[in-house]
Parts: C-alpha cells; sequence; structure tokens
C-alpha cells in the first residue's frame, strides 16, 4: 500500500511538472506566444513541441525560427528541404499559418542537385489559393533584349553567364531568348529564398504547417499536444493548463508535492542503503563459505596451505615488492628451506574470490615445464594469497617493452620462446584431464627462469572444460585489450573456444617481433597511416618491403619471417581459420617458411 501511495505522488509530481514545463511562453512580453506544436529550445523539453517546429530567442529577445519548407525541382524531380532563418512576427494557431521577416536566403539553385529524403513540414501560404506555376530557369550568355519580368539570380553568375528566373505561366514567345537556355522548373518559393545570400526585409511571408493538424482544438478553446504513448507523433487535444497557485501559507501545491516526495525519497533512500549494507555482508560470508567448501572438495590436489602468519614470514613482512597491479601485489619470498617463490596478495576487497579458485583448481594439479608452479596459497579469513616459484628473469613484457629485444635476446632465443610458449598453450589444451583455456595469454603472463625458458601463468580467467567440447559458454569478456579474440567480443565471428587463446598467442607473436613498435615509427613518419598494425605488417610482407627490424645475421631473417607469419595465421578473424597450438608448434619446427595465410582483414572491409 505505502509503494503504491509512493508511486501516485511521484506520478502525479511527474505530470504535473509535464504540464508545467509545456506551459505557453515568448522571448519579450510583446512577442508572438510559443505554444504546441512550437517550443522555445533551452525553456521547453522536446516533448513540448512537434519535431521540426523549434523556436529560439536571439540576444535581442526576438523569435528566430530556423525552419524549412519544400520546392520541388525539375532537375531531378526531387522535393527539396530549404533552410533559412527568419524572426517570427505572428503565429496564427487556428489556421496554422506563421508570418516571418528578415529572411535570410540561401542560394536555392546552388542546392537542387542535392537530394535529401527529408520532407519539410512547411510551405509556402497561399492566402487567395492563386494557381502558381513557379519559375523557370534560364542561363544566358548576355542579358536578355527585351522588357525582362525576371528576377536575375546573381548568385550563380559565372564566366559571362548570368541566370534569370522567369514566371513560369509567362509565354516564352514573349521574349527574346535566343542567347538563353533552359535549365530547369522550381515550384513556388519566396524571391529572397530564390536570389541568393543577401539579407531582405518581407513583411509578409507566410508559411503555413499541414502536420500536425490541431485547428479543431482551437477552435474548441482548447490547446493540442502530442498523445500519451502515442505512435507516429499522434496529437490530442487538452485543456489548457493553469498557472499554479500558492496555498494559504504561501506555498503551492507543487512544491508541497515535491517536499513530500523528497521526504519519501530520503526514507527509501535510508532503507535501500541499510538492505544494500546487510546483502554485501551476507554475499561477503557467502563467498567465504564457498571457498572454504571448495578447498575441502580440492583437498587432495590442492598444495600446500599456508596461513596468513606464514606468508608475512615468508616474504619477510613484505619488505621486497616485485610488481604491483589490479589483482593484488606481488612480494619476493623465500621458503625455510631456502626455496625463492614470488607470493601474490590478492585484493581481498575487489571480486568474489572467483579469481583465486580459478588459480588454486587450474594450475595446482598440472605440472609442466613451460606452466609456472604453484607452490602453495594461502586463505585466512578474507585473505587471500597464491606462493609461486620464483623466476628470476621476470616477465616478457619487459623484454618487449625496451623495443629491441631482437638484441637483448636475440633472434634464435626469441625463437625458443615462442616455440615454449605454444608448448605449455598446446599442454592446457590437449595435455590435461580437462581442457584449459587460459583467456589472459599476453607478455606480461609470460614468466622467464634463469634460462629464459618461458613459463605460462595468472590463471585468474582461465576456464576448465571437457576435451570433447569444442566451445563453451561464456556471460561476458574476459582478457585484455589489444589480444582478445573478437569472438570473445561478439558471437558474429564464431564461438568461444580454446581458438581465442591462438588469438592472443598471435597477437603476442607480433608484438615480439616488434610489429606494434616498428608500426608506430611509421605512423610518424607517415601520419596519413591510420591502418592496423597487423595489416600493415601483413602489407610490409606480401609487397616483400622491410619492417625495420635490427638483425645482424643473414638466417636470423627467416626466424622474423617465420614469427610474423605464424602470427598472422593465428589472428585469422574467425576461429575456424586459425591453427591448433600443435600445428604451431609445427609450422615453429618446420624446416620450410609457412606459406602465407589468407588476408585475416579482408573479411573485416
Amino acid at each position: 500500500m505505502i509503494i503504491f501511495l509512493i508511486f501516485l505522488i511521484f506520478t502525479n509530481s511527474i505530470f504535473v511538472k509535464a504540464q508545467n514545463e509545456c506551459l505557453p511562453t515568448s522571448c519579450h512580453a510583446s512577442g508572438p506566444i510559443i505554444r504546441f506544436p512550437f517550443r522555445l529550445t533551452g525553456r521547453q523539453p522536446v516533448h513540448c513541441g512537434y519535431p521540426g517546429f523549434d523556436l529560439s530567442c536571439n540576444s535581442n529577445n526576438l523569435t528566430e525560427f530556423a525552419f524549412q519548407f519544400s520546392i520541388r525541382a525539375s532537375a531531378r524531380n526531387i522535393i527539396l528541404p530549404i533552410r533559412a532563418r527568419a524572426t517570427v512576427q505572428e503565429i496564427n494557431y487556428q489556421t496554422q499559418v506563421i508570418r516571418v521577416g528578415f529572411l535570410n536566403g540561401s542560394c536555392l539553385p546552388n542546392r537542387v542537385p542535392e537530394i535529401n529524403a527529408t520532407i519539410s513540414p512547411f510551405e509556402m501560404y497561399n492566402q487567395y489559393n492563386v494557381q502558381s506555376d513557379g519559375y523557370t530557369l534560364f542561363n544566358c550568355s548576355g542579358r536578355p533584349e527585351n522588357r525582362n519580368p525576371s528576377s536575375p539570380i546573381t548568385c550563380l553568375d559565372s564566366g559571362g553567364f548570368q541566370v534569370y528566373a522567369y514566371r513560369s505561366f509567362y509565354s516564352v514567345s514573349d521574349f527574346s531568348m535566343s542567347n538563353c537556355v533552359k535549365m530547369y522548373n522550381i515550384s513556388e518559393i519566396s524571391e529572397v529564398i530564390l536570389n541568393g545570400p543577401s539579407i531582405f526585409t518581407i513583411d509578409d511571408t507566410r508559411l503555413h504547417w499541414p502536420e500536425p493538424f490541431c485547428g479543431i482544438c482551437e477552435t474548441r478553446g482548447s490547446f493540442c499536444r502530442l498523445r500519451n504513448n502515442g505512435t507516429n507523433n499522434e496529437t490530442e487535444c487538452v485543456e489548457r493548463p493553469r498557472e499554479p497557485q500558492p496555498n494559504n501559507n504561501g506555498i503551492s501545491r507543487n512544491a508541497m508535492i515535491a517536499i513530500i516526495v523528497v521526504s519519501v525519497f530520503v526514507a527509501a533512500l535510508a532503507v535501500a542503503v541499510l538492505c544494500r549494507i546487510y546483502i554485501v555482508k551476507k554475499r561477503k560470508r557467502d563467498h567465504e563459505k564457498r571457498i572454504q567448501q571448495f578447498l575441502e572438495d580440492y583437498k587432495a590436489l590442492r598444495p600446500s596451505r599456508y596461513t596468513y602468519a606464514e606468508v608475512k614470514k615468508i616474504t619477510d613482512g613484505f619488505k621486497h615488492k616485485l610488481g604491483q597491479g589490479g589483482y593484488g601485489t606481488v612480494f619476493k619470498g623465500k621458503l625455510s628451506n631456502d626455496i625463492l617463490v614470488a607470493v601474490k596478495v590478492l585484493n581481498n576487497t575487489k571480486g568474489n574470490g572467483e579469481d583465486f579458485i580459478n588459480e588454486v583448481k587450474t594450475i595446482g594439479k598440472i605440472h609442466h615445464v613451460h606452466v609456472v608452479r604453484l607452490v602453495g596459497y594461502c586463505a585466512d579469513g578474507y585473505k587471500r594469497a597464491l606462493v609461486y616459484e620464483f623466476l628470476e628473469n621476470d616477465s616478457l613484457e619487459k623484454y618487449l617493452s625496451s623495443g629491441n629485444q631482437g638484441t637483448s635476446l636475440g633472434w634464435e632465443k626469441l625463437h625458443k620462446i615462442a616455440l615454449g610458449i605454444s608448448k605449455g598453450i598446446d599442454y592446457l589444451h590437449q595435455g590435461c584431464n580437462q581442457r584449459i583455456l587460459h583467456f589472459d595469454i599476453k607478455p606480461h603472463n609470460i614468466l622467464l627462469d634463469g634460462n629464459l625458458n618461458p613459463k605460462v601463468a595468472d590463471f585468474g580467467l582461465a576456464k576448465l572444460c571437457s576435451k570433447d567440447k569444442s566451445v563453451i559458454t561464456m556471460t561476458a569478456a574476459r582478457g585484455t585489450i589489444g589480444y582478445i579474440a573478437p569472438e570473445v567480443f561478439s558471437r558474429n565471428f564464431g564461438k568461444v573456444s580454446y581458438k581465442s587463446d591462438i588469438y592472443s598467442f598471435g597477437m603476442l607473436l607480433l608484438d615480439m617481433v616488434g610489429g606494434r613498435k616498428k608500426y608506430d615509427g611509421a605512423k610518424e613518419q607517415n601520419s596519413s597511416s591510420e591502418i592496423y598494425f597487423p595489416e600493415w605488417m601483413y602489407n610490409q610482407l606480401e609487397k616483400g618491403e622491410d619492417i625495420a627490424i635490427d638483425i645482424e645475421k643473414e638466417d636470423e631473417s627467416d626466424i622474423v619471417k617465420r614469427l610474423i607469419i605464424v602470427g598472422l595465421w593465428c589472428i585469422q578473424w574467425y576461429p575456424v581459420d586459425r591453427p591448433s597450438a600443435k600445428v604451431v608448434i609445427q609450422m615453429l619446427q618446420g624446416e620450410n617458411l609457412p606459406i602465407m595465410p589468407p588476408n585475416p582483414f579482408a573479411a573485416n572491409k
């Protein structure tokens, strides 16, 4: 019942406000009254007027009208909307005629070749219903040698030729027009619009609007407005709105309603805040129970479990920080047997524990030379931490960001790193009891050990699925922009599967070659280049042009080309066109260079 009363009060307040917003107004006390179908922009909302009937006040408080009306031109047999700006002198809502002055011409003949499908709501007003045939335009090499009942169209004069507009009801035999050529006909129009950009004073230029038809409302003494919940801009007659009257205490009825609504809103907001606090706390307790249940279920498979005090001791009080990101902070630590570890302390205020469960559930039970090993974890109350093997050479991103990876690591080592990453991905896709989809393959998540062997890390976004399942269901996109496959954003490109990791690996390969940085350098030299950087690399190879990569040995050129070609195969737009990780390994190890793939960008143009 209370909710219903609040709804009634709120609805009434909105209705009264909507009525007051659309009350008749004017720019000046002596100016024309503005009401439906017109509205005054800046003072009245859009629903107060009919589309195309917007008026405004200029700096002199005169009412201005940027209107358009239709002209038929025989050049292409089109109806051309003509725009002009005028000051409004009078509006007759019963006859639906608006009288304007100070029209700004726009040289109509120049606009006849234009095609615009917009239909104007206005037409020239014919007060006496006199049939008019409009004008015929002639292009003359000189001034016609006769009395001239025509209007010169000076805005079209060029190259010694002059254009004249004759009333179409004249006979061509009445004049000597041997030096003129007919151009086209136009329907009736004010001469100021016809004759170009000069400003004229027109005392009696009238325009008529046939739609919306509100004359019947006016004759009844009512107002016209857009129908509530109507379609196709339907109108209806309503009683003339009354000005709000103050009550005995000097407070208007609308103000009283506003006070009541605000009070109810504040009370409802307080209740909502209390409910929100309760829900958040309950959800946090449920998440904790869920994680504890998960840890019990995976007791036989999980790595060592540490308390938060033990994690603090391992990291020497979180003394040596290795890095920080949105997921949390990584610290260097040492176990009792002098084994170095990297401890990732997760943000306990972010997420619902899904990332933590994914990490433990996936890499906690797998072992591979190219997958980082999870040594242990901490789930002490709301505090979470993951303990990994320590890899002293940090991530691949550190070497790629320098821009000279070819000289700092060497192309042979980069080739071995790429091969190791592909083997790690193949193990995740085919070597485990369940297929593991990483969904965040990028240079930051490839760690390097003391011998620069790569290891795939960070499984916070990973998903598990059975090997016989070719696609998976996702409720939202996940991954890092720049490495996410197209189908993860939109299912129009295909279904999400293990091929989404292949796309990310392909982008990583192009980054390893240095394509993005070389492309940025090319853009600086040629500012007109707006092409996507992998497409730029494809075009460079296809044309046989150099990508400006530092190569010391001649045989290193084949390594660079191999990495680029394999990368381009992996970033094919549709998943079905991408190779599996096993095929990628074969292409990276093959004796001959892989063939160039189809242009992966042609289908997206």
